[in-house]
């Protein structure tokens, strides 16, 4: 079968699917039908806000729905009248099975890790903040466990020491987006297999909590980096600096006996902020103080009076 035969219904919400969509529209695949969250009031009116699949889904022209809840009557009823070949979920909320095992082809999912590691809501976040020299993305097909479907195609991308999470989510969403297309491909000519995913020794990737976000000082410095990287530039890590809530978004690490306890600060009040950790220092250069705009750590200083 071409692939452009095949009627595909397109599950996502924000921007990161995009790409995704974008791809499979503009190689001709048959977009039926397009599902994305509900609009929500945001900002200091409160007006509603569409999502960023919502937005180009418009642009294009494609069927849209915006179910409050999935197992929702009418909107199954809807779903069902699309006629999907198969479903596409990118960055979208879990699916009841009524949904997921709705097109004669399944159901697909991207995820931006190479599972089985990293299965979870925060695969980016944790893969730098643990460390990780690479990760990548993986296609697989819905099941009842989340994140454990039958592997259909996986890419493996380099962490650079320069990435943070925002600029390896950005590699991942163009990485993301030609591997899904790939997969549709691949469903349709009946040219790839599935295959279960080994689990052994799984990282996870639970979401993100505030407590997640708060700096250990008592750790060392590659630990430390490795957060602040992983967390920006959101949600973003933070200390306190004069009982005053600090969030870092880049920051350099220096290795070298430190001569203050962990979690102290010292400055010259003109080019430098740092925080002693276990094996070193922290020099932070890219931050937003409580109640004020972010800002690069010489303009900071130029204001600020310890």
């Amino acid at each position: 079968m071409n692939f452009k035969d095949l009627r595909i219904i397109f599950m996502g919400t924000p921007e990161f699917a995009v790409a995704s969509l974008n791809e499979l529209v503009e190689s001709g695949c048959n977009i039926v039908g397009v599902i994305t969250a509900p609009d929500k009031p945001a900002g200091r009116g409160m007006e509603l806000q569409e999502s960023a699949v919502k937005k180009y889904a418009a642009e294009k022209g494609l069927t849209i729905l915006q179910p409050e809840k999935l197992k929702n009557v009418d909107f199954l009823e809807k779903l069902a009248s699309l006629h999907a070949d198969l479903q596409i979920v990118v960055a979208f909320r879990m699916l009841p099975e009524a949904v997921w095992n709705m097109p004669p082809m399944g159901t697909l999912n991207l995820h931006g890790s190479l599972l089985p590691q990293y299965r979870g809501a925060a695969p980016i976040n944790w893969a730098i903040i643990n460390g990780e020299k690479y990760t990548g993305v993986t296609t697989f097909k819905l099941k009842h466990e989340i994140d454990t479907g039958d592997i259909l195609l996986s890419e493996k991308i380099a962490i650079s020491e320069d990435d943070n999470a925002g600029s390896l989510h950005d590699k991942m969403k163009e990485t993301g987006a030609a591997v899904l297309l790939k997969t549709v491909i691949g469903l349709a000519e009946n040219t790839i297999k599935e295959h279960p995913q080994e689990a052994i020794d799984i990282k996870h990737a639970p979401k993100i909590f505030t407590e997640t976000c708060r700096i250990d000082w008592n750790k060392n410095c590659e630990k430390i980096h490795h957060l602040i990287r992983g967390l920006s530039p959101y949600p973003a890590a933070f200390t306190f600096l004069e009982g005053r809530k600090l969030k870092v978004f880049a920051a350099t690490k220096e290795i070298k006996k430190p001569l203050l306890l962990p979690g102290k600060f010292e400055t010259d009040s003109k080019t430098f902020l740092r925080f002693t950790c276990a094996d070193g220092y922290i020099g932070i250069t890219d931050l937003q103080l409580e109640g004020k705009k972010r800002m690069k750590i010489e303009d900071f200083l130029r204001g600020y009076r310890f």
